[in-house]
């Protein structure tokens, strides 16, 4: 398969060297994708990332996703596709991997046409949850709920940024945006992390569109 420069960059990382392997066989059959590395998730995630410069990890979590999960809630940019088992536990692990950072969930046995689809709509700024669990995840909470999960209100700048934190931009292209510093864009999104009581970005966007302060 001829390279193009525009092909989406994607790094995959999964313990298992069997569904690593045939996960990078598949998606580097797929036209638009350049696989541009491979590793277990036990390595360094940072380092990966330093030296295959994707635009997206996809990360297979396993059957067994805990250790995963910690390492993932360390991962900042750029964004996580985050490949779930099924089970019983789906609902959970999906919760959990949202609140760790990934703007991603699928099943870890969906096509790969599917899985460079979200990968792409993860690279554009949008956010993919499979069918069965956006639900879960993006079901309006209660009145009281609600109220309790927003420490104090937003002020409008901050409006401003959550609406941008949403769109999937870094705190660089947020300043572009808004023509203020990235320290200042810093300063915004820890206070809006703290007023929504959010442990990540990707968290901060669940509970606000909770309480309906964002459309997604």
């Amino acid at each position: 398969m001829s390279i193009s420069l525009n092909d989406l960059r994607i790094l995959i990382l999964a313990d298992d060297p069997l569904a690593r392997a045939g996960l990078a066989a598949l998606l580097a059959q797929q036209p638009g994708c350049q696989v541009t590395g491979q590793a277990p998730a036990n390595a360094d995630p940072a380092a990966e990332i330093d030296a295959a410069r994707p635009d997206v990890v996809v990360w297979d979590l396993g059957w067994t996703p805990e250790d995963a999960l910690e390492r993932l809630a360390e991962l900042g940019a750029p964004p996580v596709l985050a490949l779930l088992p099924g089970g019983d536990a789906a609902a959970s692990l999906a919760s959990q991997a949202w609140r760790a950072g990934a703007r991603g969930l699928l099943n870890r046995n969906a096509a790969p046409e599917a899985i460079l689809a979200a990968a792409h709509s993860l690279a554009a700024g949008l956010i993919v949850l499979e069918r069965g669990l956006a639900s879960d995840l993006l079901l309006p909470a209660a009145p009281d709920s609600a109220a309790a999960s927003l420490v104090e209100p937003l002020t409008p700048r901050e409006n401003q940024v959550l609406q941008l934190l949403a769109e999937g931009l870094t705190n660089g292209a947020i300043a572009q945006r808004l023509a203020i510093s990235e320290h200042t864009v810093k300063f915004h999104v820890n206070a809006i992390l703290g007023k929504l009581a959010a442990q990540s970005r990707a968290d901060a966007v669940m509970r606000a569109t909770r309480l309906g302060l964002i459309l997604l």
